[in-house]
């Protein structure tokens, strides 16, 4: 486990790690209703498909609590417009609708209880979906450690770590079994523009873990392939299409073609609930666009002209590009739409 709690609920409150001032200075922010916890969200304090997930479920039970609805109708006519509002803060990331899906139909299935009830069960189910979220990581990183080589050289992309989860990670997940197992792996980790994720938060946890990692921009990535630096690449995953193919942060697919090229392993970890069974492929997933500001702009400093700019925070990997997707429940390997149902059963 890592030494810093990513997001945690504590004394009828939210508490995160900012994402956005690491690895600078390590502070925490304190949500103290939904709204808290959804601006978090849109604004990149807390991010990562899982954790992103395990927000949503807190900020759903943070409002039931501090609802001061006394009609039933009512209370549950505001738990829907809450559950809204969260669902609405990014649209990629499936695990946000996963777990508000699955608080509301806690709800659904008990509105014959009193609200008292039902507030009760709501926190209970979101201290569940974290719990479940660590434990869920944790399996994805013995399953996926079999794919390691003892002193493999693992490039990662963006941050799948602890800080994109409830703790341990997926990508990262991978890489702390395999180190915890005396593997003796390095890791390079890109940068990530625009956002550095890779630069700031996949260095950081790995440096406090003790893990051996080295940062290259990401267009050194091709150097680094080319001249036989890497062994394996893993990263993680924000939505996966029933097809195998990936939504993960911009950059993921650039990657991908390279590992390709050079006959370099490309493995996906993500939990089962990162995979959308109603989305048939990569073509239907949403990509958000962010703020032009997070390119033209470093530490509020400004260093582009005055041109037009693109930021979509995520690209579509296809599933011929990957060689094996990483879950919970086991490996899934092509062809994606049969195995990855198979791992429902």
């Amino acid at each position: 486990m890592s030494s810093f709690k990513t997001i945690e609920w504590k004394d009828d409150r939210v508490v995160m790690i900012d994402q956005r001032i690491l690895p600078i200075k390590e502070a925490y922010v304190e949500c103290l209703t939904f709204e808290d916890v959804a601006q978090a969200i849109r604004d990149m304090v807390i991010r990562g498909a899982p954790a992103i997930g395990v927000a949503a479920a807190m900020g759903i039970a943070l409002g039931a609590l501090k609802s001061r609805r006394k009609d039933k109708i009512e209370f549950l006519a505001e738990l829907k417009e809450i559950s809204t509002v969260i669902s609405n803060t990014r649209p990629t990331a499936v695990n946000l609708f996963w777990a508000a899906n699955r608080m509301m139909n806690l709800v659904n299935e008990n509105k014959d209880k009193d609200i008292d009830w039902i507030r009760d069960r709501l926190v209970e189910e979101a201290k569940k979906i974290y719990e479940e979220d660590i434990q869920i990581c944790k399996r994805i990183g013995r399953v996926g450690s079999e794919l390691i080589k003892d002193g493999a050289t693992i490039l990662t992309h963006c941050n799948a770590g602890a800080l994109a989860t409830a703790g341990y990670g997926t990508a990262l997940g991978v890489i702390r079994a395999a180190f915890e197992e005396g593997k003796g792996v390095k890791v390079i980790a890109s940068e990530t523009r625009p956002f550095l994720q890779g630069a700031r938060l996949t260095a950081w946890e790995l440096d406090k873990d003790g893990i051996p990692v080295t940062i290259i921009t990401d267009n050194m990535a091709g150097y680094v392939m080319s001249n036989g630096m890497v062994d394996v690449v893993i990263v993680g995953a924000d939505r996966i299409a029933s097809n195998g193919d990936v939504a993960n942060k911009i950059g993921t697919y650039s990657l991908s073609i390279l590992a390709r090229f050079h006959k370099i392993p490309f493995y996906v970890a993500a939990p089962i609930s990162t995979i959308d069974f109603n989305c048939s492929s990569g073509d239907l997933i949403p990509i958000e666009k962010r703020d032009i500001k997070e390119v033209t702009h470093i530490l509020g400093n400004k260093i582009t002209p005055d041109v037009e700019v693109l930021n979509p925070a995520f690209d579509i990997t296809p599933s011929d590009h990957i060689s094996s997707i990483i879950t919970e429940r086991g490996i899934a390997e092509a062809p994606y739409s049969k195995s990855l149902r198979s791992l429902l059963s």
